[in-house]
């Protein structure tokens, strides 16, 4: 439970953090999707996984990473002081609303198919959401010629 309520406060600082806007700097960009998915793939070495367990994982990996991407598309990224920032949008926030239905339609046909919830850590689906949104705001980001806010 303790878990559910760090990761829920944690979404939510930054999403908004976000939406204020706030300076994008790489790591910042990278290091959460990569440590969440290290989480996530550490939690799946500790179950039995099935040949569906398998499918339903890359399904949902594919998934968040197509809906990560969309949602990095309604990043606003520009520049300020000489650095890059990046805000949501109210697209952006549509996009997290439609990604959490999907997410949670996904996550029960997983589990109509008999895939248990530790196949489907919360951790390796957050990170690989967030990897999809870090393709288009890094491409952005880089095309810019604009540096990266330090941190």
């Amino acid at each position: 439970m303790l878990t559910w309520v760090l990761i829920a406060v944690g979404i939510v600082v930054v999403v908004v953090k976000r939406f204020v806007g706030e300076p994008l700097s790489a790591r910042d960009l990278l290091v959460p999707p990569l440590v969440l998915i290290g989480i996530g793939v550490h939690a799946l070495w500790q179950v039995h996984l099935t040949a569906l367990d398998v499918v339903w994982v890359v399904a949902g990996s594919v998934v968040g990473i197509g809906l990560g991407a969309a949602r990095g598309a309604t990043v606003k990224v520009f520049a300020r002081d000489g650095v890059l920032w990046q805000r949501y949008t109210p697209w952006t926030l549509a996009a997290w609303a439609g990604s959490l239905v999907v997410n949670f339609g996904l996550g029960w046909a997983a589990s109509a198919s008999g895939t248990p919830a530790d196949v489907r850590p919360i951790t390796l689906s957050i990170g690989v959401g967030l990897l999809g949104e870090l393709a288009p705001i890094g491409l952005r980001a880089l095309r810019s010629g604009t540096p990266f806010a330090c941190s």
